[in-house]
Protein backbone atom coordinates (compact mmCIF):
# COMPACT_ATOMS: atom_id res chain seq x y z
CA UNK A 1 0.00 0.00 0.00
CA UNK A 2 1.39 3.32 -0.67
CA UNK A 3 1.67 6.41 0.97
CA UNK A 4 -0.78 8.85 1.32
CA UNK A 5 -0.38 12.32 -0.69
CA UNK A 6 0.90 14.35 1.39
CA UNK A 7 -0.87 17.93 0.65
CA UNK A 8 1.36 20.71 1.04
CA UNK A 9 0.03 24.40 1.69
CA UNK A 10 0.60 27.14 -1.24
CA UNK A 11 3.36 29.44 -0.35
CA UNK A 12 2.35 32.48 -0.26
CA UNK A 13 4.01 35.75 -1.41
CA UNK A 14 5.20 37.98 1.23
CA UNK A 15 5.73 41.17 -1.70
CA UNK A 16 2.77 41.12 -3.21
CA UNK A 17 0.88 41.11 -0.15
CA UNK A 18 3.14 44.23 0.66
CA UNK A 19 2.62 46.03 -2.57
CA UNK A 20 -1.40 45.79 -2.17
CA UNK A 21 -0.72 47.23 1.40
CA UNK A 22 0.76 50.31 -0.39
CA UNK A 23 -1.45 50.50 -2.88
CA UNK A 24 -4.49 50.67 -0.24
CA UNK A 25 -2.73 52.51 1.79
CA UNK A 26 -1.78 54.59 -0.74
CA UNK A 27 -5.85 55.20 -1.67
CA UNK A 28 -6.82 55.99 1.46
CA UNK A 29 -4.30 58.69 2.43
CA UNK A 30 -5.30 60.35 -0.92
CA UNK A 31 -8.57 60.25 -0.48
CA UNK A 32 -8.36 61.48 3.00
CA UNK A 33 -5.94 63.94 1.59
CA UNK A 34 -8.58 65.14 -0.45
CA UNK A 35 -11.49 65.20 1.45
CA UNK A 36 -9.26 67.27 3.90
CA UNK A 37 -8.73 69.47 0.57
CA UNK A 38 -11.76 69.84 -0.21
CA UNK A 39 -12.61 70.55 3.21
CA UNK A 40 -10.27 72.85 3.86
CA UNK A 41 -9.66 74.85 0.45
CA UNK A 42 -12.36 73.62 -1.96
CA UNK A 43 -15.27 74.06 -0.17
CA UNK A 44 -14.42 77.45 0.12
CA UNK A 45 -14.72 78.33 -3.69
CA UNK A 46 -17.50 78.52 -6.07
CA UNK A 47 -15.69 78.60 -9.86
CA UNK A 48 -17.68 78.69 -13.16
CA UNK A 49 -16.06 78.78 -17.13
CA UNK A 50 -19.83 80.48 -17.61
CA UNK A 51 -18.64 84.08 -18.17
CA UNK A 52 -18.30 86.75 -20.48
CA UNK A 53 -16.76 90.37 -20.38
CA UNK A 54 -19.70 92.96 -20.47
CA UNK A 55 -19.88 96.42 -21.18
CA UNK A 56 -21.80 99.31 -21.52
CA UNK A 57 -22.63 99.79 -25.16
CA UNK A 58 -23.11 103.36 -25.72
CA UNK A 59 -25.32 104.45 -29.25
CA UNK A 60 -24.99 107.17 -31.43
CA UNK A 61 -27.97 108.87 -32.88
CA UNK A 62 -28.80 111.92 -34.12
CA UNK A 63 -31.60 113.90 -32.26
CA UNK A 64 -32.41 115.77 -35.67
CA UNK A 65 -32.40 114.43 -39.25
CA UNK A 66 -29.65 115.40 -41.59
CA UNK A 67 -27.61 114.74 -44.35
CA UNK A 68 -23.70 113.37 -42.94
CA UNK A 69 -21.06 115.67 -44.96
CA UNK A 70 -18.32 114.44 -42.61
CA UNK A 71 -17.38 111.61 -40.62
CA UNK A 72 -14.67 112.03 -37.63
CA UNK A 73 -13.81 108.95 -36.44
CA UNK A 74 -13.71 105.04 -37.84
CA UNK A 75 -14.41 101.83 -35.95
CA UNK A 76 -11.63 101.04 -33.32
CA UNK A 77 -10.34 104.63 -33.01
CA UNK A 78 -10.28 106.15 -29.53
CA UNK A 79 -12.41 108.86 -29.08
CA UNK A 80 -13.22 111.63 -25.92
CA UNK A 81 -15.47 112.78 -24.21
CA UNK A 82 -17.16 115.59 -26.46
CA UNK A 83 -15.20 114.90 -29.33
CA UNK A 84 -16.96 115.13 -33.00
CA UNK A 85 -17.99 112.14 -34.58
CA UNK A 86 -20.56 112.75 -37.36
CA UNK A 87 -21.01 115.96 -38.60
CA UNK A 88 -24.40 117.06 -40.60
CA UNK A 89 -25.28 119.66 -43.02
CA UNK A 90 -26.59 122.84 -40.52
CA UNK A 91 -27.36 124.92 -43.48
CA UNK A 92 -30.90 124.42 -42.42
CA UNK A 93 -30.77 125.06 -38.86
CA UNK A 94 -29.02 128.04 -39.27
CA UNK A 95 -31.75 129.56 -41.46
CA UNK A 96 -34.23 128.77 -38.50
CA UNK A 97 -31.73 130.04 -35.88
CA UNK A 98 -31.62 133.41 -37.81
CA UNK A 99 -35.32 133.32 -38.56
CA UNK A 100 -35.65 132.44 -34.48
CA UNK A 101 -33.21 135.63 -33.76
CA UNK A 102 -34.83 137.99 -36.03
CA UNK A 103 -38.64 136.95 -34.36
CA UNK A 104 -37.08 137.71 -30.66
CA UNK A 105 -35.52 141.09 -31.56
CA UNK A 106 -38.79 141.51 -33.05
CA UNK A 107 -40.62 140.66 -30.35
CA UNK A 108 -38.31 142.99 -27.51
CA UNK A 109 -39.09 146.06 -29.38
CA UNK A 110 -42.56 145.75 -29.76
CA UNK A 111 -43.03 144.61 -25.74
CA UNK A 112 -40.19 147.71 -25.27
CA UNK A 113 -43.47 149.77 -27.82
CA UNK A 114 -45.39 148.37 -24.47
CA UNK A 115 -44.03 149.33 -21.62
CA UNK A 116 -43.34 152.86 -23.51
CA UNK A 117 -46.94 153.19 -23.81
CA UNK A 118 -47.44 153.37 -19.67
CA UNK A 119 -45.89 156.61 -20.09
CA UNK A 120 -47.94 158.10 -22.68
CA UNK A 121 -50.96 156.63 -21.16
CA UNK A 122 -49.74 158.16 -17.96
CA UNK A 123 -49.33 161.89 -20.19
CA UNK A 124 -52.61 161.06 -21.77
CA UNK A 125 -54.64 160.89 -18.23
CA UNK A 126 -52.75 164.14 -17.04
CA UNK A 127 -54.09 165.65 -20.10
CA UNK A 128 -57.70 164.27 -19.89
CA UNK A 129 -57.67 165.80 -16.10
CA UNK A 130 -56.64 168.71 -16.96
CA UNK A 131 -59.55 169.35 -19.86
CA UNK A 132 -62.08 168.28 -16.57
CA UNK A 133 -60.78 170.62 -14.41
CA UNK A 134 -61.45 173.45 -17.36
CA UNK A 135 -64.67 171.98 -17.61
CA UNK A 136 -65.26 172.08 -14.60
CA UNK A 137 -64.46 175.98 -14.06
CA UNK A 138 -66.38 176.94 -17.10
CA UNK A 139 -69.35 175.35 -14.89
CA UNK A 140 -68.86 177.09 -12.36
CA UNK A 141 -68.90 180.22 -13.78
CA UNK A 142 -71.96 179.18 -16.01
CA UNK A 143 -73.96 178.50 -12.84
CA UNK A 144 -72.33 181.74 -11.46
CA UNK A 145 -74.06 183.83 -14.38
CA UNK A 146 -77.56 181.62 -14.21
CA UNK A 147 -77.85 182.71 -10.52
CA UNK A 148 -77.02 186.16 -10.61
CA UNK A 149 -79.24 186.69 -13.84
CA UNK A 150 -82.12 184.50 -12.29
CA UNK A 151 -83.43 187.40 -9.81
CA UNK A 152 -83.54 190.13 -12.31
CA UNK A 153 -85.49 188.13 -15.27
CA UNK A 154 -88.60 188.95 -13.26
CA UNK A 155 -87.91 192.87 -12.81
CA UNK A 156 -87.34 192.80 -16.32
CA UNK A 157 -83.54 194.06 -15.87
CA UNK A 158 -82.33 191.00 -17.13
CA UNK A 159 -83.76 190.02 -20.89
CA UNK A 160 -85.35 186.57 -21.70
CA UNK A 161 -83.30 185.69 -24.32
CA UNK A 162 -79.94 186.81 -22.22
CA UNK A 163 -81.17 184.28 -19.59
CA UNK A 164 -82.02 181.38 -22.08
CA UNK A 165 -78.29 181.87 -23.83
CA UNK A 166 -77.00 181.39 -19.94
CA UNK A 167 -78.85 178.80 -19.33
CA UNK A 168 -77.93 176.84 -23.01
CA UNK A 169 -74.39 177.35 -21.54
CA UNK A 170 -74.88 176.16 -18.53
CA UNK A 171 -75.92 173.04 -20.14
CA UNK A 172 -73.06 172.75 -22.21
CA UNK A 173 -70.66 173.12 -19.31
CA UNK A 174 -72.51 170.29 -17.50
CA UNK A 175 -72.14 168.25 -21.03
CA UNK A 176 -68.57 169.22 -21.04
CA UNK A 177 -67.73 168.44 -17.89
CA UNK A 178 -69.56 164.59 -18.40
CA UNK A 179 -67.71 164.59 -21.92
CA UNK A 180 -64.23 165.19 -19.92
CA UNK A 181 -64.85 162.38 -17.03
CA UNK A 182 -65.70 159.77 -19.33
CA UNK A 183 -62.55 161.11 -21.26
CA UNK A 184 -60.19 160.60 -17.92
CA UNK A 185 -62.35 156.92 -17.00
CA UNK A 186 -61.13 155.48 -20.37
CA UNK A 187 -57.71 157.07 -20.24
CA UNK A 188 -57.34 155.74 -16.75
CA UNK A 189 -58.92 152.22 -18.00
CA UNK A 190 -56.53 152.04 -20.84
CA UNK A 191 -53.74 152.79 -18.27
CA UNK A 192 -54.83 149.32 -16.65
CA UNK A 193 -55.38 147.62 -19.24
CA UNK A 194 -51.83 148.36 -20.51
CA UNK A 195 -50.51 147.78 -17.05
CA UNK A 196 -51.84 143.77 -17.17
CA UNK A 197 -48.99 143.28 -19.77
CA UNK A 198 -46.19 145.17 -18.07
CA UNK A 199 -46.94 145.01 -14.30
CA UNK A 200 -44.69 143.19 -12.04
CA UNK A 201 -42.06 141.78 -14.65
CA UNK A 202 -38.86 143.16 -16.96
CA UNK A 203 -38.73 142.91 -20.98
CA UNK A 204 -37.09 139.72 -20.64
CA UNK A 205 -39.36 138.18 -18.75
CA UNK A 206 -42.19 138.88 -20.70
CA UNK A 207 -44.29 136.07 -21.87
CA UNK A 208 -44.11 137.05 -25.27
CA UNK A 209 -40.44 137.59 -24.96
CA UNK A 210 -40.02 134.24 -23.34
CA UNK A 211 -41.99 132.42 -26.39
CA UNK A 212 -39.43 133.98 -28.90
CA UNK A 213 -36.30 133.05 -26.42
CA UNK A 214 -37.40 129.50 -26.15
CA UNK A 215 -37.71 129.01 -30.03
CA UNK A 216 -34.27 130.84 -30.54
CA UNK A 217 -33.43 127.99 -28.17
CA UNK A 218 -34.90 125.40 -29.98
CA UNK A 219 -32.92 126.41 -33.01
CA UNK A 220 -29.63 127.24 -31.53
CA UNK A 221 -29.73 123.91 -30.31
CA UNK A 222 -31.12 122.23 -33.39
CA UNK A 223 -28.08 124.07 -35.01
CA UNK A 224 -25.80 122.82 -32.30
CA UNK A 225 -26.97 118.98 -32.33
CA UNK A 226 -25.85 119.01 -36.47
CA UNK A 227 -22.79 118.46 -35.05
CA UNK A 228 -22.84 114.45 -32.90
CA UNK A 229 -20.31 114.64 -30.26
CA UNK A 230 -19.02 111.53 -27.93
CA UNK A 231 -20.90 111.34 -24.65
CA UNK A 232 -18.09 109.10 -22.87
CA UNK A 233 -14.48 107.74 -23.29
CA UNK A 234 -14.38 104.83 -25.30
CA UNK A 235 -13.71 103.06 -28.52
CA UNK A 236 -15.41 103.38 -31.81
CA UNK A 237 -17.82 100.10 -32.76
CA UNK A 238 -20.48 99.01 -35.36
CA UNK A 239 -19.99 102.58 -37.89
CA UNK A 240 -22.59 101.86 -40.17
CA UNK A 241 -23.05 105.41 -41.26
CA UNK A 242 -21.93 106.93 -44.64
CA UNK A 243 -20.89 110.06 -46.14
CA UNK A 244 -24.01 111.68 -48.15
CA UNK A 245 -26.45 109.46 -46.32
CA UNK A 246 -29.64 111.26 -45.14
CA UNK A 247 -30.07 109.86 -41.50
CA UNK A 248 -33.20 110.43 -38.94
CA UNK A 249 -33.40 111.44 -35.68
CA UNK A 250 -32.36 108.18 -33.83
CA UNK A 251 -30.90 106.19 -36.24
CA UNK A 252 -27.90 104.17 -35.01
CA UNK A 253 -24.56 105.42 -36.63
CA UNK A 254 -21.86 104.00 -34.75
CA UNK A 255 -21.16 102.55 -31.24
CA UNK A 256 -18.78 103.70 -28.24
CA UNK A 257 -17.14 101.02 -25.79
CA UNK A 258 -16.00 102.37 -23.26
CA UNK A 259 -13.75 99.19 -21.97
CA UNK A 260 -12.08 100.94 -19.06
CA UNK A 261 -15.49 100.12 -17.00
CA UNK A 262 -16.03 96.49 -18.04
CA UNK A 263 -17.82 93.99 -15.80
CA UNK A 264 -17.82 90.71 -15.77
CA UNK A 265 -21.02 88.41 -15.94
CA UNK A 266 -20.42 85.12 -14.29
CA UNK A 267 -23.94 82.77 -14.86
CA UNK A 268 -23.31 80.65 -11.61
CA UNK A 269 -25.65 77.05 -11.37
CA UNK A 270 -28.01 77.56 -9.01
CA UNK A 271 -27.02 75.21 -6.45
CA UNK A 272 -23.97 77.01 -6.67
CA UNK A 273 -25.92 80.49 -4.99
CA UNK A 274 -26.46 79.32 -1.09
CA UNK A 275 -23.24 81.03 -0.30
CA UNK A 276 -22.68 83.65 -2.81
CA UNK A 277 -22.65 86.87 -1.13
CA UNK A 278 -22.34 90.46 -2.38
CA UNK A 279 -18.62 92.07 -2.02
CA UNK A 280 -16.91 88.22 -2.43
CA UNK A 281 -13.65 88.46 -3.26
CA UNK A 282 -13.08 87.14 -6.75
CA UNK A 283 -10.28 85.88 -8.95
CA UNK A 284 -10.91 85.62 -12.65
CA UNK A 285 -8.40 85.18 -15.87
CA UNK A 286 -9.04 85.26 -19.49
CA UNK A 287 -8.97 82.55 -21.93
CA UNK A 288 -7.32 85.91 -24.22
CA UNK A 289 -4.13 86.01 -21.76
CA UNK A 290 -4.59 82.18 -19.94
CA UNK A 291 -3.65 81.71 -16.31
CA UNK A 292 -0.65 84.03 -16.57
CA UNK A 293 -2.54 86.79 -16.14
CA UNK A 294 -4.80 87.27 -12.89
CA UNK A 295 -7.86 89.54 -12.14
CA UNK A 296 -8.98 90.63 -9.20
CA UNK A 297 -12.79 91.67 -8.32
CA UNK A 298 -15.73 91.55 -5.89
CA UNK A 299 -19.10 90.23 -6.50
CA UNK A 300 -21.36 93.69 -6.98
CA UNK A 301 -24.58 92.05 -7.52
CA UNK A 302 -27.03 88.58 -7.93
CA UNK A 303 -29.43 88.53 -10.93
CA UNK A 304 -33.08 89.02 -9.94
CA UNK A 305 -34.09 85.81 -12.13
CA UNK A 306 -32.44 82.93 -14.34
CA UNK A 307 -31.27 83.55 -17.43
CA UNK A 308 -34.08 81.28 -19.02
CA UNK A 309 -36.74 83.50 -17.14
CA UNK A 310 -35.82 86.23 -19.19
CA UNK A 311 -35.34 84.45 -22.43
CA UNK A 312 -36.80 86.14 -25.82
CA UNK A 313 -38.83 82.62 -25.80
CA UNK A 314 -38.90 81.51 -22.52
CA UNK A 315 -39.49 77.72 -21.86
CA UNK A 316 -42.78 76.33 -21.13
CA UNK A 317 -42.91 73.90 -18.23
CA UNK A 318 -46.11 73.03 -17.63
CA UNK A 319 -46.50 72.10 -20.89
CA UNK A 320 -45.54 68.47 -22.78
CA UNK A 321 -43.06 66.50 -21.51
CA UNK A 322 -40.88 68.26 -18.72
CA UNK A 323 -37.08 67.60 -18.41
CA UNK A 324 -35.44 69.17 -15.45
CA UNK A 325 -32.58 71.40 -16.95
CA UNK A 326 -30.32 72.52 -14.09
CA UNK A 327 -30.49 76.66 -13.85
CA UNK A 328 -27.97 79.53 -14.09
CA UNK A 329 -28.18 83.09 -12.63
CA UNK A 330 -26.07 85.70 -13.76
CA UNK A 331 -24.07 87.26 -11.21
CA UNK A 332 -22.44 90.64 -11.78
CA UNK A 333 -18.25 90.97 -10.80
CA UNK A 334 -16.58 94.80 -10.85
CA UNK A 335 -13.09 94.30 -12.14
CA UNK A 336 -9.95 96.22 -10.90
CA UNK A 337 -9.61 99.39 -13.25
CA UNK A 338 -5.94 99.20 -12.86
CA UNK A 339 -5.75 96.19 -13.90
CA UNK A 340 -7.83 96.98 -17.11
CA UNK A 341 -5.12 99.13 -18.11
CA UNK A 342 -2.34 97.04 -18.10
CA UNK A 343 -4.34 94.12 -19.58
CA UNK A 344 -7.47 95.22 -21.36
CA UNK A 345 -10.43 93.50 -22.01
CA UNK A 346 -13.02 93.52 -24.84
CA UNK A 347 -16.91 92.58 -24.53
CA UNK A 348 -17.84 89.36 -24.82
CA UNK A 349 -14.53 87.56 -23.87
CA UNK A 350 -14.49 84.19 -22.03
CA UNK A 351 -13.48 84.36 -18.42
CA UNK A 352 -13.20 82.32 -15.99
CA UNK A 353 -13.92 83.02 -12.61
CA UNK A 354 -13.42 81.65 -9.00
CA UNK A 355 -15.18 83.13 -6.25
CA UNK A 356 -14.14 82.94 -2.61
CA UNK A 357 -17.26 82.09 -0.58
CA UNK A 358 -15.45 81.60 2.88
CA UNK A 359 -17.37 84.62 4.62
CA UNK A 360 -21.35 84.49 4.37
CA UNK A 361 -22.09 87.51 6.34
CA UNK A 362 -22.51 90.05 3.55
CA UNK A 363 -26.14 89.95 1.74
CA UNK A 364 -27.54 88.09 -1.15
CA UNK A 365 -29.34 90.74 -2.40
CA UNK A 366 -28.96 94.85 -2.62
CA UNK A 367 -31.26 96.74 -0.16
CA UNK A 368 -31.23 100.44 -1.96
CA UNK A 369 -29.89 101.52 -5.25
CA UNK A 370 -26.74 103.28 -5.71
CA UNK A 371 -26.53 106.98 -4.32
CA UNK A 372 -24.60 108.33 -7.59
CA UNK A 373 -25.98 108.27 -11.05
CA UNK A 374 -24.71 104.69 -12.80
CA UNK A 375 -23.64 107.17 -15.84
CA UNK A 376 -23.66 110.52 -16.63
CA UNK A 377 -22.04 112.47 -19.15
CA UNK A 378 -21.73 116.85 -18.63
CA UNK A 379 -20.75 117.03 -22.90
CA UNK A 380 -24.17 118.64 -23.47
CA UNK A 381 -24.18 120.80 -21.10
CA UNK A 382 -22.38 123.59 -23.21
CA UNK A 383 -25.24 123.94 -25.47
CA UNK A 384 -27.51 124.98 -23.24
CA UNK A 385 -25.46 127.36 -21.28
CA UNK A 386 -24.48 128.88 -25.22
CA UNK A 387 -28.40 128.89 -25.84
CA UNK A 388 -29.27 131.22 -22.73
CA UNK A 389 -26.26 133.53 -23.47
CA UNK A 390 -27.02 133.50 -27.19
CA UNK A 391 -30.70 134.71 -25.91
CA UNK A 392 -29.81 137.26 -23.46
CA UNK A 393 -27.55 138.66 -26.09
CA UNK A 394 -30.27 139.29 -28.53
CA UNK A 395 -32.27 140.91 -25.68
CA UNK A 396 -29.42 143.04 -24.39
CA UNK A 397 -28.97 144.33 -27.88
CA UNK A 398 -32.63 145.29 -28.43
CA UNK A 399 -33.15 147.57 -25.18
CA UNK A 400 -34.43 144.86 -22.95
CA UNK A 401 -32.37 144.63 -20.15
CA UNK A 402 -30.65 140.94 -20.49
CA UNK A 403 -29.37 139.91 -17.38
CA UNK A 404 -26.36 137.75 -19.02
CA UNK A 405 -22.83 138.74 -18.20
CA UNK A 406 -21.30 140.47 -20.73
CA UNK A 407 -18.22 138.04 -20.84
CA UNK A 408 -20.88 135.24 -21.43
CA UNK A 409 -22.99 136.92 -23.74
CA UNK A 410 -19.21 137.18 -25.71
CA UNK A 411 -18.61 133.74 -25.24
CA UNK A 412 -21.48 132.41 -26.80
CA UNK A 413 -20.27 134.20 -29.95
CA UNK A 414 -16.90 132.30 -30.34
CA UNK A 415 -18.80 129.01 -29.00
CA UNK A 416 -15.75 126.28 -30.64
CA UNK A 417 -16.53 122.53 -30.31
CA UNK A 418 -14.79 120.42 -27.50
CA UNK A 419 -12.98 118.37 -29.91
CA UNK A 420 -11.37 121.47 -31.02
CA UNK A 421 -9.66 121.74 -27.74
CA UNK A 422 -9.51 117.91 -27.50
CA UNK A 423 -5.56 116.46 -27.98
CA UNK A 424 -6.63 113.13 -29.31
CA UNK A 425 -8.90 114.80 -31.57
CA UNK A 426 -8.57 113.32 -34.88
CA UNK A 427 -6.39 115.88 -37.20
CA UNK A 428 -8.45 114.92 -40.44
CA UNK A 429 -11.85 113.38 -40.97
CA UNK A 430 -12.49 110.02 -41.85
CA UNK A 431 -14.33 111.34 -44.84
CA UNK A 432 -15.56 114.62 -45.89
CA UNK A 433 -18.22 116.24 -48.68
CA UNK A 434 -14.86 119.16 -49.77
CA UNK A 435 -17.54 120.76 -51.58
CA UNK A 436 -19.91 121.90 -48.79
CA UNK A 437 -19.90 125.15 -48.59
CA UNK A 438 -20.93 124.51 -45.02
CA UNK A 439 -18.35 122.60 -43.11
CA UNK A 440 -17.25 125.07 -39.71
CA UNK A 441 -18.64 124.20 -36.74
CA UNK A 442 -22.03 125.46 -36.21
CA UNK A 443 -21.74 127.77 -33.30
CA UNK A 444 -18.93 129.72 -34.98
CA UNK A 445 -21.40 131.01 -37.30
CA UNK A 446 -23.55 132.93 -34.58
CA UNK A 447 -23.60 136.81 -35.15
Amino acid sequence: MSDPEIVTPRRRNPARKKALSAVVAAVVVAGIAYGAYWALVLNHYETTDNAYVQGNVVQITPQIGGTVIAIDADDTDHVKAGQSLVRLDPADARIALDQAEAQLAQTVREVRTVYANNSTLNAQIALREADLARARSELARAQDDVARRAPLLASGAVGKEEFSHVTAQLAASKSAVAAAESAVLAAREQLASNETLTQGIQVDQNPNVLRAAARVREAYLALQRTDLLAPVDGYVAKRSVQLGQRVQAGAPLMSIVPLSKVWVEANFKESQLQNLRLGQPVTLDADLYGKRVEYHGRVEGLGAGTGSAFALLPAQNATGNWIKVVQRVPVRITLDPKELVDHPLRVGLSMNAKVDVSKTDGRMLATGSSSTSVAQTSVFDQSSRAADAQVSRIIAANGGGGRAPVALARRARVVAPVAAASPSAPAASVATITDSPVLTPPATTLK
